[in-house]
């Protein structure tokens, strides 16, 4: 693989084929894909199909899943391993949201640990690719470097740790704990990646000359500004390198035209435009209520973006003057990040609910199920495919 340093994160329908592009064409090394339910990936097609695309250039790329149950864990795994596409499977234990309460993964699996090493070691044997891991700290560091070394034995070639506890949901309100990334990858033999803090390349050096990391991961930092690890940009005396306003036009153009190449939900883009776009819809809010009242496609986000240059071009200037204060800018980030959650947290329940029916044998055309048909459908024959 090279060993990477610099790599995307992954983010619940955030860290998707196209974003991880303009991010590898910005510096990134490496990336993740979104977190993928494992179950409803082994079960559903449509789910397989509309969450998890690649291409040729999407390399080195771990797959990452979340779930509590280890045979759907291993069989979608082994699904993933069978087409070739990645260099890692990623078992997520980090995800701290309601979502992940719910369904009894993520992070609420450091409440049974004997299930984490279980979940680890079956994938280490049952693979041939490498397995590796991204955890959240406990309050007391001498159990967060215990819980690292168990997974580690258990067989993860690399353990990526965010620098959080699991109760440490805002990341703009709590700074991750470098010292407990620190003592972990000073105890590990495996690679070690840290989370958390990451917001610009000076965050990257600094970070890796205290924890002693491999490499580090962002999400935030890179949704804000996806070129965060191009080493290109000279620091303003505050030490902020992240992007101006008019290269986050170029990159949310960039984006767009990776969306047209590489198709995904609509959902997704309009997140991100709202990420690179946030000041200048602040200023321009009759863009902002067109891309959240009308009918999303790629048409009316990519002449939202042209709309913006064409009026900044008239303005003679390339900064936005916003007609929000900062106060209400953060409000409407904070309202478009739970709107995000609250879809996402239905979408799950809905194809699990289908699920649940077809199981039940049931067919109907609310859910499209097809009963034991749709399940014989999904049946993969392992043996041919040189998996014992």
């Amino acid at each position: 693989m090279g060993a990477p340093k610099y790599h995307v994160a992954p983010m619940v329908d955030q860290s998707e084929l196209p974003f991880r592009m303009l991010c590898r064409n910005h510096g990134a090394t490496c990336a993740y894909t979104p977190m993928l339910h494992a179950r409803i990936f082994t079960q559903d097609k449509k789910y397989r199909e509309e969450m998890l695309t690649t291409c040729t250039e999407d390399r080195p790329l771990f797959v990452q899943f979340c779930s509590n149950e280890p045979q759907h864990l291993l069989k979608a795994a082994r699904m993933v391993e069978a087409m070739g596409i990645c260099d890692a499977i990623d078992i997520n234990f980090g995800c701290p949201q309601r979502i992940a309460k719910r369904g009894g993964y993520g992070a609420f699996l450091m409440d049974d640990l004997p299930k984490v090493e279980a979940m680890v070691r079956g994938l280490a044997q049952g693979l041939r690719i490498p397995v590796t891991a991204k955890i959240r700290i406990f309050p007391d560091l001498a159990k967060t470097v215990e819980y690292a070394r168990m997974v580690e034995r258990a067989g993860a070639w690399l353990v990526a740790v965010h620098g959080r506890l699991r109760e440490q949901k805002d990341l703009s309100a709590t700074r991750a704990d470098w010292d407990a990334i620190r003592a972990v990858k000073a105890a590990l033999s495996v690679p070690v990646l840290a989370n958390g803090n990451i917001r610009h390349l000076g965050d990257v050096d600094a970070c890796l000359a205290y924890t002693g990391c491999d490499g580090v991961l962002s999400a935030e930092g890179l949704l804000a500004d996806p070129a965060l690890f191009a080493p290109r940009r000279e620091p303003v005396a505050s030490g902020d390198y992240a992007a101006p306003p008019g290269e986050r036009l170029a990159l949310a153009a960039e984006y767009l035209a990776l969306v047209a190449a590489h198709p995904v939900p609509l959902r997704m883009v309009r997140g991100h435009v709202h990420k690179l776009m946030w000041d200048w819809l602040a200023e321009h809010t009759d863009l902002r209520e067109r891309i959240n009242r009308g009918v999303p496609s790629l048409g009316l986000f990519t002449e939202t973006v042209e709309e913006v240059r064409r009026r900044a071009e008239a303005a003679g200037r390339d900064y936005p003057v916003p007609a929000m204060s900062a106060a209400e800018l953060a409000a409407l980030d904070k309202e478009e990040a739970r709107r995000a959650a609250i879809e996402e947290q239905e979408r799950e329940a809905d194809a699990l609910d289908r699920l649940q029916h077809r199981r039940a044998g049931g067919g109907c055309g609310e859910c499209g199920g097809g009963g034991e048909e749709e399940e014989e459908e999904l049946v993969i024959d392992w043996s041919a495919m040189g998996i014992e």
